[in-house]
């Protein structure tokens, strides 16, 4: 591992970022160019997890050509070492769980602006053949200047082409977060883009009402919700929110994905056309940047 324990090939760990269940974020710096850099390394107990080093494999694959401002850039993978790890676009931003969690004023006011964004990166994404299966807050970095960035593609899929739409399979392997999975996606169905238009409308109704638009006592009831379970409404728990916008979360979160809007591009029309709020609620005063956690 090259100087002791903090370096990884030519990049030098700064600061340990965000730590997973299977990987851990560092800062670092590449000591050739002087650059920085998020590392994505796998920790001690995964680093001979096959499924865990096909996994940022699988991202690297996806996201290696992606080129867009409102989406993470991922650089390299190495796997041939003793600690596998991937290398990304350094962003300073902090996910929307963590700043829900500590500045949901600050969410709350700047919600419309971001919402333009948050469609675009999966726009592109969508348009360069891919789908995220993964749309949540944790997977949005914001930073102060409101610029996005979408992370995480470790559970992407390529969309399905010509007679793959007709004849899309049964996945055998299901995949994604209980609260935000599609009911098709839940169904272990093929997947297209209608997938992230639900995971998307539960991330936007969870910034406005602090949470996920279902919760259940077991994982197996949460996932019954998604399937079952009548689609709340948000503007009847906050009240600020106008009818239009709820109807349009409604729609994103339709249970059959013919029902929901077409494409992203669909979404980013009707989210022009439609306030959020009745009244745009007050800028937070004096943001709490002491906590310099970063969001990734």
């Amino acid at each position: 591992m090259g100087h002791g324990r903090d370096y990884l090939g030519s990049y030098r760990l700064v600061r340990l970022i965000r730590a997973g269940s299977t990987s851990q974020v560092w800062e670092a710096i590449n000591d050739i160019t002087q650059e920085k850099y998020a590392l994505k390394s796998l920790i001690r107990t995964m680093r001979a997890d096959r499924q865990a080093i096909a996994d940022l494999k699988h991202e690297f694959e996806v996201a290696k050509d992606f080129d867009h401002e409102h989406v993470i850039h991922v650089y390299e993978v190495e796997t041939s070492k003793k600690v596998p790890y991937l290398v990304l676009e350094l962003s300073h931003g902090k996910n929307f769980k963590l700043i829900l969690r500590n500045q949901p004023k600050w969410i709350a006011h700047f919600l419309p602006q971001l919402l333009g964004p948050m469609v675009e990166g999966l726009s592109y994404m969508h348009e360069t053949g891919w789908i995220h299966c993964d749309v949540k807050p944790d997977n949005y970095l914001v930073d102060n200047d409101l610029d996005i960035k979408l992370i995480d593609f470790s559970i992407s899929r390529a969309r399905p082409k010509g007679l793959g739409k007709l004849f899309g399979g049964m996945f055998n392997k299901v995949q994604g977060t209980r609260s935000y999975m599609a009911p098709e996606q839940i169904r272990g169905k093929q997947l297209d883009v209608q997938c992230d238009i639900y995971g998307l409308g539960c991330t936007i109704y969870e910034l406005l009402t602090g949470k996920p638009p279902y919760t259940g006592s077991t994982p197996g009831e949460l996932l019954q919700k998604h399937l079952r379970a009548r689609i709340p409404v948000i503007h009847t728990i906050n009240k600020n929110v106008t009818e239009e916008f709820s109807k349009l979360l409604q729609q994103m979160m339709a249970k059959k994905s013919t029902n929901r809007p077409d494409s992203m591009a669909s979404v980013a029309a009707m989210f022009k056309q439609t306030r959020v709020y009745n009244s745009l609620p007050k800028a937070p005063s004096g943001t709490d940047d002491e906590d310099e956690e970063s969001g990734f």
